[in-house]
């Protein structure tokens, strides 16, 4: 997504380059969304036993330098999903390797790359496996899934490619999706799953504050929306959008240009994602949009599993 105004694509194919902002009309914003209080039960009244939060955090060493770490161990989350580290594993600053309650860790990134893309999965408690990528090596060099099995399910941490401006990277981003849900798929064969991360899709129109004026840009073409529905389609269920099928002005994402965050001109790109038989599992999932730290907000998914 686009970042500050300093900042360059790489090769033009960033994923810096995102939405526009100079194509979001002088309309009157979103209205703010206020993160309700927090639903600790399912529907049977079941409480949460899991707690798992993602955040694109824009740089590891910036997000730290903005208390990201502070208030992470203030949500206390059992997984941490973390995208955009744009750091090496070797290179992860000790205060995050010292976070307390969260002692294992993987990290992946851009091979080559330095300073771009990267993902991160932190636990409270050790995995039985954790896989690196999704098996394509079209994509897998770039440092954008990490997948972590647990005896009850697993969780996905994952970084969308950005289709770039003028939608130079389309392509490679359909064929991201299209490998990705074959990947999400097999997973779900073989027991449920929670997939959390930047996924760099606004699905429907109520996802983002200028939906009209961007139906050409990158995150919001019909063939990215396609395809998350076709994943939707294929068994799993967009979390918050189920819990807060009404929902306005709930965004993750906000330029750092023109206010756009105080304006509330954002987008949702943020998801946590879960099997279709998780549903009945889900407690909440909660947009902490009222949480600085980077150019987006953190969520977090509570599950009885």
């Amino acid at each position: 997504m686009p970042k500050r105004g300093k900042k360059k694509e790489e090769n033009g194919s960033g994923d810096e380059a995102g939405p526009p902002p100079a194509k979001a009309p002088k309309a009157s914003p979103a209205p703010l969304y206020e993160d309700p209080p927090t639903r600790e039960t399912t529907p049977d009244g079941r409480r949460w036993t899991l707690k798992v939060t993602s955040w694109n955090v824009d740089g590891l060493r910036a997000w730290l330098k903005k208390g990201g770490a502070k208030w992470v161990q203030e949500e206390a989350p059992d997984v941490l999903c973390l995208q955009e580290t744009k750091c090496a594993a070797s290179a992860v600053p000790a205060e995050l390797r010292e976070l307390p309650g969260l002692p294992h860790q993987f990290w992946s990134s851009a091979k080559d790359r330095p300073g771009y893309s990267g993902v991160g999965l932190l636990a409270r408690t050790e995995p039985l496996d954790v896989t690196y990528g999704i098996g394509d090596p079209e994509h897998d060099a770039d440092g954008r899934v990490l997948t972590a099995e647990f005896p009850a399910l697993f969780v996905v941490c994952a970084y969308v490619p950005n289709a770039g401006r003028g939608l130079a990277r389309l392509e490679p981003r359909l064929r991201f999706d299209a490998a990705f849900l074959r990947f999400l798929r097999g997973l779900d064969a073989r027991k449920p799953v929670l997939l959390c991360g930047d996924l760099n899709v606004a699905h429907r129109e109520a996802d983002l504050c200028h939906p009209r004026a961007n139906r050409a840009s990158a995150g919001f073409t019909p063939q990215e929306r396609d395809g998350f529905s076709r994943l939707l389609d294929a068994g799993f269920v967009d979390s918050f959008r189920h819990l807060y099928p009404e929902a306005r002005g709930a965004f993750t994402f906000w330029t750092y240009l023109g206010a756009a965050r105080a304006r509330n001109v954002g987008w949702r790109l943020d998801y946590a994602v879960v099997s279709r038989r998780l549903e009945g599992a889900l407690c909440d999932c909660k947009i902490r949009n009222a949480v600085q730290g980077s150019d987006h907000c953190p969520i977090t998914a509570l599950l009885a599993v």
